[in-house]
């Protein structure tokens, strides 16, 4: 039992030894357009660790299971003909991906994943770009990495071919089970990542402002196979008309050009804050009385609706610019994202530092790698709080604490500065240190809004106060009160801008989404907006068609001045329709997903 347990460790140490050893290899490899330093080495290795832990565990599950067997099966011979077989199919798996990843990367500039399976249907125009000596050498290095990797296995399952099956009795078999049993717990938490809320995905390896040290860190082969739920299913084609009745709809919806005649503030580059407040839409504002003040107090964009429904949709959405779709998670997509544009990006060229703060876990549905793609420099998340303050909520840190953590961030150091701040108190269990309500629901939103109002007053006695600009929004509304996706109220969110940079209070009534934030807030700093192909500045003369497009689980939703139209594909038909004019609404809203799942296909192409 004891060789058995041995050969686990050994082998299970042995993939984690193969997958370092290649991540060096990967950076040497891309060393000419990417230099690095040792040290540089060692935080790769080190940040990539646990992606590197948990994927090892995936290769280990069927020579666990053969060593169960083989403690009560006296034919060891069979046992090891299978594992020769088991680590040639993996030798040759790990080989293929890690020559694919290492040589593709100066092409694509992103990590495998199983999007260049596409181009096997198109063999030679995937080769068209490379010589026949290119192709040998990276032929020979499969070859030669498959060889050496399959016999560093072999090597280590010489003592199982002396093995002896345990004796056939109760106490023998008792301790087998049990060892058994103890070991299937560590492969579950091990293969999730851990007892939290995220499960093991790429972002958590994401450390650097430099995206090559991030893919670097970034486990190949979990790559290629995580990649396969968003590139194969969640993508989905939306082909309802050919491309120039496609573009024709789309003609006049989505304007780039942008005219300053309205200014906001009374400065162009404040200190600027956006606080991402959790599922507060205006399904439950009669919580949240502060912010209704706030609203008099500052400029309220009172018809302003969501794109999407989720936290990682919406806050693409928003710090992005960027728009939402039915099955598929753009923050879970790291090729994609370090393509998007990003608020954080366009204020770092323009002197700004940036920093995102969130109590929760920054890794789950990869926000980390997300945030740095976009610009982000500094993070402050969960573990940067006390275990104390770690247990305030079942998401993480409560948000009377990172509101602190907040204030403290804008008195932190000099220069401009940009925050990101996503709560997590307004959710659900909702489970908050307070207690006005009745309604658990209402009672959380009245939490956020005390939390929210007491940082303002805060900050209003501080002099900061006079050149900083703080933005309100949801990442999304929640259905509540009866109120769902076939109501046109259930996605209508604040977006409120308060501070001393504000000129004077005013109310804004045009239709507008959360993602038209980028191009409306970088215009009036007087900052380029090319990049943000989907939002829209608002106050320019250019934007003559007011409308809010809302994604949700499989359907979509159009408001405009005619009214709002609710579409499902599951039911494939409209499930609300509150205008006279649903036929071109739905027609609008197909074209809309059309061209921009075309554009997020393409995203990682250019």
């Amino acid at each position: 039992m004891k060789d058995r347990a041995l050969y686990l460790l050994k082998t299970y140490l042995l993939t984690v030894v193969i997958f370092i050893i290649a991540k060096i290899g990967f950076m040497m490899y891309n060393s000419s357009d990417n230099p690095f330093t040792v040290g540089d080495v060692l935080d790769v290795v080190t940040h990539g660790l646990s992606l590197d832990l948990s994927t090892s565990l995936y290769f280990l599950i069927l020579p666990f299971l053969l060593m169960v067997v083989s403690l009560f099966w006296k034919k060891l011979n069979i046992i090891t003909t299978i594992l020769k077989v088991y680590w040639g199919i993996v030798a040759c798996a790990f080989a293929l991906a890690f020559v694919a990843d290492t040589s593709l990367y100066e092409f694509w500039h992103f990590k495998l994943d199983a999007s260049c399976l596409q181009y096997l249907s198109t063999p030679t125009e995937a080769m068209a770009s490379v010589s026949w000596g290119y192709i040998i050498i990276r032929l020979i290095a499969f070859l030669l990495s498959a060889f050496v990797i399959y016999r560093a296995y072999q090597f280590l399952g010489r003592p199982l071919r002396t093995a002896s099956p345990l004796p056939t009795n109760r106490k023998s078999a008792a301790y087998g089970l049990l060892a058994v049993l103890l070991l299937v717990p560590v492969f579950i938490i091990g293969i999730r990542g851990g007892l939290g809320e995220s499960t093991t995905n790429i972002g958590q390896v994401y450390y650097s402002d430099r995206q090559f040290l991030n893919h670097s860190a970034v486990n190949p082969v979990f790559s290629f196979l995580s990649s396969f739920e968003k590139t194969a299913s969640n993508i989905v084609d939306y082909d309802f008309y050919s491309q120039q009745e496609c573009d024709r709809l789309m003609d006049g919806l989505y304007p780039t050009t942008s005219t300053v005649t309205d200014t906001l503030l009374n400065t162009t580059h404040p200190d600027i804050v956006i606080i991402l407040m959790e599922s507060a839409g205006e399904v439950v504002s009669k919580a949240m009385p502060r912010l209704q003040q706030l609203k008099q107090e500052g400029i309220s964009f009172d018809s302003c609706y969501a794109n999407s429904w989720r936290t990682d949709r919406g806050t693409v959405c928003t710090l992005s610019g960027y728009p939402s779709f039915p099955t598929s998670s753009v923050m879970k997509m790291p090729s994609k994202t370090h393509m998007l544009p990003g608020i954080a990006s366009t204020l770092r060229q323009a002197g700004y530092t940036t920093h995102y703060l969130y109590g929760g876990d920054i890794n789950f549905t990869n926000m980390r790698s997300y945030l740095i793609s976009t610009g982000f420099t500094s993070l402050t998340w969960m573990k940067d709080y006390t275990s104390e303050e770690q247990a305030t909520s079942e998401w993480g840190v409560c948000d009377g604490i990172t509101f602190s953590t907040l204030y403290d961030l804008l008195h932190d150091g000099k220069g401009s500065r940009f925050i990101g701040y996503s709560t997590l108190s307004s959710h659900e269990p909702w489970d908050v240190p307070i207690k006005k309500y009745d309604d658990e629901v209402l009672n959380a939103f009245y939490y956020l809004d005390q939390c929210l109002g007491q940082f303002i007053d805060k900050l209003k006695h501080s002099p900061q106060w006079q050149n900083t600009l703080v933005i309100l929004l949801p990442d999304h509304s929640i259905d509540y009160d009866g109120i769902t996706q076939s109501d046109a109220s259930r996605n209508r969110i604040p977006l409120v801008w308060v501070g001393g940079a504000v000129r004077q209070p005013r109310r804004i009534s045009t239709l507008c989404n959360q993602t038209d934030l980028a191009a409306t807030l970088l215009a009036q700093l007087g900052l380029p907006h090319d990049d943000f192909r989907w939002s829209r500045d608002i106050l320019s003369p250019s934007y003559q068609y007011p409308f809010a497009f809302h994604t949700y689980r499989n359907g979509f939703s159009v408001i405009d001045s005619t009214g709002f139209m609710a579409y499902d594909f599951d039911a494939n038909r409209r499930i609300a329709v509150q205008t006279p004019d649903g036929d071109r609404l739905e027609r609008m809203g197909k074209a809309i997903l059309q061209a921009t799942t075309k554009n997020l296909k393409e995203l990682d192409k250019k």
